[in-house]
């Protein structure tokens, strides 16, 4: 249990205010006897100041609080270390909190109010439709987060999801592919739902269907890329490009296709999303759309305390997505 000052003054003898002004360095509040008395009861009972309490205290610093869902995912983890470095170079810090459907939002976000953090910042994609979370960040601490909040009214800062679609499309387009199916994430989610709009304005600008069989969903799992792809190429052999809408899916996509006996890319083409750092490293190597993760993680972080600091900010800025080229697409 830590010692409190509360503790030292108990011990000492004299008020919490004299003892919290001589243990903060302001000798001519106390006779010389009173200051030694304190000084010897912190000694004592191994006291260690606050910092946080301090920082508050002196205005020296300001602290985010970070919300972030897990951190097992490549893309969230640059994401927050991104937004720590951001904090880090304006002479700020960073708390850590993790939520995810197992953890209550309310608890994650009241432990963040506990340390008296300055504003919160939050990376929790899986759990954009739960209200629980939006209730607990309404009040008064400036919010910003890379997804979208239950109930809204918080600034967001992402990424064009629906161009993702659209340069994979015309990616795949422009190589001549006609039959092209696509690997989904859970259709409820918007940044699915972005990326398809996305892709079939694309396909629908060239003249190309999209039927329902060329569509299928998974989870964002190597697993629910793997067993996608089988089901994908169960309901419509003659696909000859694939879009899966994350890269940790698209590995799993690429084994189903060799178990397949296809030849990549000379029988299926595949693009992925995201450009996490494994994909240049696949056999073949990945094209990808790349998301700015990290870009994204810095730019939240100083809008953020930018609102802490009484700036306005938009209410809503999305970082430009690009196309990356490797080996596993070409002409059908």
């Amino acid at each position: 249990m830590y010692v409190s000052l509360k503790d030292v003054a108990a011990r000492a003898g004299v008020s919490f205010q004299t003892a919290s002004k001589v243990l903060n360095g302001h000798s001519r509040v106390a006779s010389p006897s009173t200051r030694e008395r304190i000084l010897r009861a912190a000694a004592d009972l191994g006291y260690v100041p606050n910092a946080m309490a301090r920082g508050l205290v002196r205005q020296a610093s300001v602290t985010i609080g970070v919300l972030a869902d897990d951190f097992s995912d490549q893309a969230v983890s640059q994401f927050v270390l991104a937004a720590q470095r951001a904090a880090a170079s304006r002479g700020h810090g960073a708390l850590i909190s993790s939520v995810h459907a197992d953890i209550d939002a309310e608890l994650a976000v009241r432990k963040l109010l506990e340390y008296r953090v300055d504003g919160i910042l939050v990376a929790a994609p899986s759990l954009e439709d739960e209200p629980s979370l939006g209730a607990a960040l309404r009040g008064p601490l400036p919010v910003v987060s890379i997804n979208r909040i239950h109930g809204g009214g918080v600034p967001l800062i992402g990424s064009d999801h629906a161009m993702t679609g659209t340069l994979a499309a015309e990616h795949l387009l422009g190589l001549g592919h006609q039959r092209i199916g696509t690997v989904i994430g859970p259709r409820g989610r918007q940044v699915v739902q972005r990326r398809m709009r996305g892709f079939r304005e694309a396909l629908r600008a060239a003249g190309q269907p999209l039927p329902e069989r060329r569509i299928v969903e998974a989870d964002w799992t190597y697993d629910g890329g793997w067993s996608a792809t089988h089901r994908l190429l169960d309901s419509d052999p003659t696909i000859t490009a694939v879009f899966v809408h994350n890269d940790v899916m698209a590995m799993g996509v690429l084994k189903a296709l060799h178990e397949r006996g296809l030849r990549l890319p000379a029988d299926c083409s595949v693009v992925g999303c995201d450009d996490l750092s494994f994909a240049g490293y696949l056999v073949p190597a990945l094209t990808t759309v790349r998301i700015p993760f990290e870009e994204t993680g810095e730019r939240a972080a100083t809008l953020l305390l930018d609102r802490i600091g009484g700036k306005r900010i938009p209410a809503r800025d999305l970082l430009p997505v690009e196309l990356v080229v490797r080996e596993s697409t070409s002409s059908p």
